[in-house]
């Protein structure tokens, strides 16, 4: 008699939260964020498109969050991050750091509980028309999300001379840049596929962070 073979079911699919830090629907970084997301879609991530006015709020104020908890844009941003495993931000810089809003966001997002940013993974991407490409944003951004417990990817990408940068369909018309673009991406989307499939990768990379393993937040075994 025989025994038909016991296919696995399917692994869960890698879920990102991809978004621009820019208020603007004309930006340079919202055009990078939807090229992303279409990067991410054509190599097999499942994609929430999000943008900044969908978690935008009033300045964070901590008596207003006493009388009234979080805003309506601060709190979709943190169901959107709970929902997703990894999330992508193209942020522009403003004065050689971080854009207020993004920051405005994410300090009312930090309150919520549980805190939303630990543990998850994060890639930075920036464009601008300068020469550097709005790199020194992201590399400010850094900062209070590793600080706030997000394993964010060691590879950026900075478009520089955004505004020459793409074609009339959206893409990028340098072939390298685009093939980096690219790489970066599948990058990412490959480290995040083995920390939620393969626990093991997840432990190596909490471990390489130079941090031990909080049994109460991190499933690392």
């Amino acid at each position: 008699m025989s025994h038909a073979t016991r296919v696995p079911p399917p692994p869960d699919p890698v879920r990102f939260l991809a978004f621009s830090g820019s208020l603007r629907a004309q930006s340079l970084n919202t055009r990078l964020a939807h090229l992303t997301a279409k990067v991410i879609r054509e190599h097999g991530g499942t994609v929430d498109a999000a943008t900044m006015a969908d978690f935008d709020g009033p300045s964070y104020n901590q008596e207003a969050e006493a009388k009234g908890g979080l805003p309506p844009g601060p709190a979709e941003f943190c169901r959107r991050l709970e929902a997703n495993d990894a999330f992508v931000i193209a942020a522009p810089e403003y004065n050689a750091s971080m854009s207020g809003v993004l920051k405005n966001a994410i300090d009312w997002a930090s309150r919520h509980r549980p805190q939303p940013f630990n543990g998850r993974h994060a890639l930075l991407l920036s464009a601008s028309p300068s020469m550097v490409g709005g790199n020194r944003g992201a590399w400010a951004l850094r900062v209070p999300f590793e600080h706030l417990g997000a394993r964010v990817y060691p590879d950026m990408f900075s478009l520089a001379q955004a505004h020459d940068a793409f074609d009339a369909e959206g893409q990028l018309a340098n072939a390298d840049i685009r093939v980096r673009l690219e790489r970066t991406i599948t990058g990412f989307m490959d480290l995040v596929d083995a920390a939620k499939h393969y626990p093991c990768a997840k432990k190596a990379w909490v471990e390489f962070l130079g941090e031990q393993p909080n049994p109460l937040i991190d499933r690392v075994e």
